[in-house]
């Protein structure tokens, strides 16, 4: 099995996706948690200048989907078939639709006003919604692909979990019960479990 040394800032950020896929699978894996004056000296080595990077048997890869990926492939998390694979990239794009819509709207407006409108409208209508279609994409025993955990479900417990913090209210789930099971089958995944008990805390 390769070594695995899995390099970002000392934050959740993108690099948990990658993080909660380790856990899951079980797989043992080197967590470097660079302080932000030392980027510098480390991103001409990196293949595109951006964190995360992964790095194991002189390879290194970067794009946090792209090692999520790699890493759910490597642990048996990425779909038993081409037709679940495909399904779990589809969840996995969804989330990057939501999670840059939350990004270029809200995260980055700097006039109050309009970031408290604009809060609103993705709380209130966008999530709605976009939860709506999910909820129909699982499965009623919890899972977006196959009858087992997957990446996809990983990745939609992240988005959500990533988003709650910058919100008054975390994301509701009522009336989505698929929706909830698929959380419920994440974070009651054994090594997810103990993961979120003993993650560092951090500033995000």
């Amino acid at each position: 099995m390769p070594s695995y040394k899995l390099t970002y800032f000392n934050g959740r950020g993108t690099a948990e996706i990658v993080r909660l896929v380790f856990a899951a699978a079980g797989t043992e894996y080197e967590d470097v948690r660079l302080e932000h004056d030392q980027w510098p000296e480390l991103k001409p080595s990196t293949p595109m200048g951006q964190l995360p990077i992964l790095e194991m048997d002189g390879t290194m890869l970067c794009q946090s989907n792209s090692i999520a990926r790699y890493v759910a492939k490597m642990a048996g998390l990425a779909g038993k078939t081409p037709l679940d694979q495909a399904r779990v990239d589809m969840v996995m794009d969804g989330m990057v639709d939501m999670g840059n819509k939350f990004a270029y709207e809200i995260y980055y407006e700097k006039d109050e006003d309009k970031k408290a409108e604009k809060k609103k409208d993705y709380v209130e209508k966008y999530v709605p919604q976009f939860f709506s279609s999910l909820n129909k994409l699982a499965s009623d025993g919890g899972y977006f692909a196959g009858d087992e955990l997957t990446l996809a479900d990983i990745a939609f417990y992240n988005m959500v979990t990533m988003v709650n913090p910058y919100l008054e209210q975390p994301l509701s789930l009522d009336g989505f019960p698929n929706l909830e099971k698929v959380v419920d089958n994440v974070t009651s995944n054994p090594g997810i479990a103990k993961w979120l008990k003993e993650r560092p805390e951090t500033p995000y």
